[in-house]
């Protein structure tokens, strides 16, 4: 019975699904290749990764070190999401011009918004140097000589590799330290806001729709990459010129119809796809309801606070839309893995997996890796409990305590490097502080510490809680704080600041929000983090001995592609509908009137902007409608993650058909274990992209700038516009 219940697991549930996949663009060749062409693709691989000759990649950069974007003019104007630009616009706006609110569109370039901190970066060139990267360590005996010896080895490729003077070498490691890429990259750093929707369409929905299908969000944004006068990347300068791109995407007018096929093109930022069933187990029972409880905590104070007051809306925007997206990702994470039934497969593959050992012969090299990671796993779970608390609370979701552990890690480079370290460090902590005051309320953060400096007390594991958050008063020790610390405001920061270190780490020490800080912190680096980074490195040695494992011993047709982390990727699928539950469809494409349908008057989320309100009762959708409606977004089998935000969804031609930004509720868990069935990335329709530029805002001198074509009606020329 056991037996027939592990092959009706792997039959209904199969690890290594015949969908979904995050590929290396230089690797296509052969099994992708095909399979993307028998699902309706008719470029060659070399249309999407060439060295020699121009390609799909050379007009995809990664934006900002976060997202994914796109080139989508000869001028090298430059498509990404709303969320993912959304720091930028924050940081144009005030309450006298507030681009959140009303949206931003320059209609020349001298209008364009020079961005200081922004870039983007492109693939110039990816190499396997797997062979140069491991030279010299299979001789070596412990887990930390071997990870010397590699960045060994790193450091000496990243400066001999071939380049260019303005590129960079990058090398970054796939199928956990199995192999090694190295990339080319170059990196252009003035980059110009261009145009951007009001939130009540770039972000329409907000928090409540995130994550969720139907989805009706025009998230995008627009930018301008610019170089020097030979087209090669430079600091922002008054007379640089518009980037020539080596290629630029072409977009299509056709639309898209079930079933067509979709390549993403990006960045995804980080998966864990062959995790043991113990890690899953854990992060579905431990880590990942703590964490949620914790945001759910601040988001909730934070919340009440911008919706009664403007100013504080502005400042706590972006970062309220930060911390929930993770939280609302946690959450849909844990219900679709236990929806997937993601850990009962993962167990039964394993069980699988030491048939394959036996039958190879391989019980010596490989039959000790499920009961090793199930002993670390064990053995690390307070450890990593503890880190999360401390990351969330101490480093992420309180900015009094954030920028207390800024102040901590100061007064470890006076112990560690120097005065003159010091003195450097303090300089440019000065200044950066500047911007994070300037959208820092004490307010909002006084009572957000009260919520969570309470959850720490109570929930984190005893112990490895600090003396200062033993059996304390939570509201006696928030007014204590927020009364008397110099961290609640820039001036009384800068001057806590002021004077040669000793008198600096003098008053710091004779702060009570400091001390606090310091309190925390040094009971996490003594107790909890070199204990955690220990078995951590022990587990990591573990799953690249188990990824070899499974490289080798699983059968030839096993779809086994290398984890994100943040490279270039190919994604590939069709546009699709799913049933989330019983008796429930979703189609594929949302339209205009869902936006209608959910808007709600002064709204935080769901307002609708008075001339889209317009155009809708008038039907005037120019060239954009399909059949009378106005696509707005639609859904795909493209396995995506964070990162993929700003993706292309390109056509079977290579034409630009969407713009990626999300994940279905039901699929977030895709990070972990990929479910065909219920994994769909959302996209916004380029036909909605184009409606807003062109009808909403009016800005011609972008549509002018764009080659629209009609793929479907083998029409490859830019069309002639008419305004209706």
């Amino acid at each position: 019975m056991k037996y027939i219940k592990l092959l009706f697991l792997l039959a209904v549930f199969p690890l290594f699904a015949q969908q979904g996949g995050m590929w290396i663009p230089s690797l296509l060749e052969g099994m992708n290749e095909k399979e993307m062409k028998e699902l309706g693709m008719q470029m060659s691989a070399k249309d999407i990764y060439d060295v020699n000759n121009s390609s799909l990649k050379d007009a995809v950069p990664h934006f900002n070190g976060g997202c994914t974007s796109e080139v989508i003019s000869p001028k090298g104007l430059l498509l990404t999401n709303h969320h993912c630009g959304y720091s930028m616009i924050q940081s144009h706006s005030t309450l006298e011009n507030d681009y959140l609110t009303d949206g931003f569109w320059a209609k020349d370039l001298n209008e364009e918004l020079p961005n200081p901190g922004t870039s983007v970066t492109f693939i110039v060139k990816i190499a396997d140097v797997t062979k140069q990267v491991l030279e010299g360590t299979h001789h070596l005996n412990t887990e930390s000589e071997i990870q010397q010896k590699i960045q060994t080895n790193i450091s000496q490729l990243v400066n001999n590799y071939p380049k260019e003077d303005w590129q960079e070498n990058r090398v970054k490691t796939f199928y956990e330290g199995n192999q090694y890429m190295l990339f080319v990259v170059e990196t252009f750093k003035d980059i110009r806001l261009v145009g951007a929707p009001p939130s009540s369409i770039g972000k329409f929905g907000s928090d409540t729709d995130n994550w969720v299908w139907p989805r009706h969000t025009g998230d995008f944004s627009l930018f301008r990459i610019y170089a020097d006068k030979n087209n090669r990347p430079a600091e922002y300068a008054a007379d640089n010129v518009p980037y020539t791109p080596k290629h630029y995407l072409p977009i299509s007018l056709d639309g898209i119809a079930e079933d067509d096929f979709t390549l993403v093109f990006g960045f995804p930022g980080r998966t864990q796809e062959y995790l043991p069933a113990v890690a899953v187990e854990q992060i579905v029972n431990e880590l990942n309801p703590a964490k949620i409880a914790i945001r759910d905590a601040a988001l909730k104070v934070q919340d009440e606070f911008m919706r009664n007051d403007q100013q504080i809306k502005i400042q706590y925007a972006s970062k309220y839309a930060r911390i929930a997206n993770y939280w609302k990702k946690w959450i849909g994470e844990n219900q679709g893995l236990t929806k997937s039934n993601a850990i009962a497969v993962k167990k039964a593959h394993e069980q699988v997996f030491q048939e394959w050992i036996k039958k190879a012969g391989k019980d010596e090299m490989y039959g000790h890796l499920i009961p090793d990671f199930e002993k670390y796993y064990d053995e690390i779970g307070p450890y990593a409990l503890s880190r999360d608390y401390f990351y969330e609370i101490v480093n992420r979701n309180v900015e009094l305590l954030k920028i207390g552990y800024q102040l901590v890690q100061l007064e470890l480079v006076l112990n560690s490097k120097g005065e003159q370290a010091f003195m450097a460090r303090k300089g440019n902590l000065i200044n950066r502080l500047a911007a994070t005051y300037k959208d820092y309320n004490k307010n909002v953060d006084e009572n957000v510490f009260k919520a969570l400096i309470d959850i720490y007390a109570k929930d984190a594991p005893k112990n490895f809680l600090p003396n200062s958050l033993k059996n304390i008063d939570p509201s006696a020790l928030t007014t204590k704080v927020y009364l008397t610390s110099a961290l609640t405001s820039y001036d009384s920061l800068k001057t806590l600041l002021e004077g040669n270190p000793e008198e600096v780490i003098g008053k710091l020490q004779n702060d009570p929000g400091y001390s606090l800080v310091y309190d925390i912190a040094k009971t996490y680096h003594m107790q909890v983090e070199p204990v955690y980074n220990q078995l951590n490195l022990e587990i990591q040695a573990l799953q690249r001995t188990y990824m070899k494992a499974l490289l080798e011993l699983s059968p030839q047709d096993a779809r086994i592609f290398p984890d994100a982390n943040s490279t270039l990727r190919v994604t590939y699928g069709t546009v699709k509908g799913y049933s989330p539950k019983d008796a429930v469809y979703y189609e594929p494409v949302t339209y205009l009137e869902g936006v209608i349908e959910k808007y709600v008057p002064n709204d935080y989320e769901f307002d609708v902007p008075e001339k889209l309100l317009e155009l809708y009762n008038k039907k005037d959708y120019g060239a954009y409608s399909e059949n009378g409606k106005l696509p707005v977004c639609f859904i795909g089998t493209n396995h995506t993650t964070g990162g993929n935000s700003g993706s292309p969804a390109i056509d079977s031609n290579g034409n630009l058909i969407g713009l990626n930004f999300d994940r279905v509720w039901e699929g977030t868990m895709s990070d972990i274990y990929y479910d065909p069935a219920i994994c769909r990335n959302i996209m916004v329709d380029i036909r909605y992209v184009l409606f807003i530029i062109d009808k909403y805002a009016e800005a011609d001198n972008l549509i002018a700038e764009m080659t629209l074509v009609h793929p479907k009606k083998n029409k490859n020329k830019k069309r002639s516009r008419k305004r209706n």
